[in-house]
């Protein structure tokens, strides 16, 4: 999947990312569960949404308390595994086995349904996730009156009806409402989240680093310079460059050149050529390029063309 360049420029960062990666839907499950329960699942490299839909029960994370979470919320799990269960002292059984089958989406514990839940998320290609998850905290609660609040509860009810449902294509229905209701939630985490969260992810919100972004990811094989990027967003070189620091993690150019080898990693992996990817990310010299790559990763690019 690939954009067009005048779609690529007037897009946002975010999204320009989960193309480039290779963002894929994760098959949207549910659980039905009463009395005594608990399930653990692994800590795959994805964004993995949790939405109680009846009831009541609570997530056990590593290093964090417990969290009840209760009808109406909706939690973002980022790269480690986690535990659902009616209590936080009970031993969880593996909840990946119960899930293992083909077209096994619906899980039921117990004679009734006490609490009900939905689960899905984004996957990425392989060596691709760090960029994305690396500027996302482990656990994150979409807050109910944030103005995307109401698009998470339809799309939770939507991807209900999917999941439990045997319409023509439900399966692939459901993978894609699961994408939207982890993009919808990442932008809800952006819009309310303190300024003093670090990361690309939520910089986009920042009035000053935000633009620049744009402006990066927007043309990521122009010639950028420190100069070129405060002169843009009214600011003098010395200070956006502290501002970029203190909300993105790393200075400008060093952010550039992440994304641009990330970015021809991914190239590389689909079969481009080493030269042409090169070109692709700005680089007018193979050898430069190579030098980076290396330095990015600890070893030279190679490509299967």
């Amino acid at each position: 999947m690939s954009l067009s360049r005048s779609a690529e420029t007037n897009s946002d960062p975010f999204s320009q990312v989960l193309v480039a990666l290779g963002a894929r839907g994760v098959r949207g499950t549910a659980l039905e569960a009463a009395g005594d329960w608990a399930l653990s699942f692994d800590g795959r490299a994805r964004l993995k949404f949790v939405a109680v839909t009846r009831g009541r029960c609570w997530l056990l994370l590593p290093n964090r308390p417990p969290d009840e979470i209760t009808e109406g919320d909706v939690v973002l799990i980022n790269n480690t595994h986690y535990t659902v269960a009616s209590s936080p002292e009970i031993d969880p059984a593996d909840g990946m086995l119960l899930y293992a089958a083909p077209g096994q989406d619906i899980v039921r514990l117990g004679a009734a349904d006490e609490t009900a839940m939905i689960g899905g998320g984004s996957g990425f290609a392989d060596g691709s996730a760090s960029f994305v998850l690396d500027a996302l905290p482990t656990f994150l609660r979409v807050d109910r009156t944030s103005p995307t609040a109401e698009i998470v509860a339809s799309t939770l009810k939507s991807l209900r009806n999917e999941v439990s449902g045997t319409n023509l294509g439900s399966s692939l229905v459901a993978e894609h409402l699961a994408e939207v209701l982890i993009v919808v939630a990442v932008r809800a985490f952006v819009a309310t989240g303190p300024a003093t969260n670090i990361g690309w992810i939520t910089a986009l919100s920042d009035p000053k680093v935000g633009p620049a972004l744009r402006l990066l990811h927007g043309d990521v094989a122009r010639r950028w310079t420190v100069p070129m990027f405060s002169s843009e967003v009214g600011m003098s070189r010395s200070a956006f460059t502290q501002r970029f620091v203190d909300r993105v993690g790393r200075p400008p150019l060093d952010y550039l050149t992440r994304w641009r080898m990330v970015l021809a990693q991914r190239k590389l992996d689909m079969g481009q050529s080493v030269a042409m990817t090169a070109a692709d990310v700005g680089y007018s010299s193979q050898s430069a390029f190579c030098h980076a790559f290396k330095r990015t990763f600890g070893r030279t690019p190679r490509s299967d063309a």
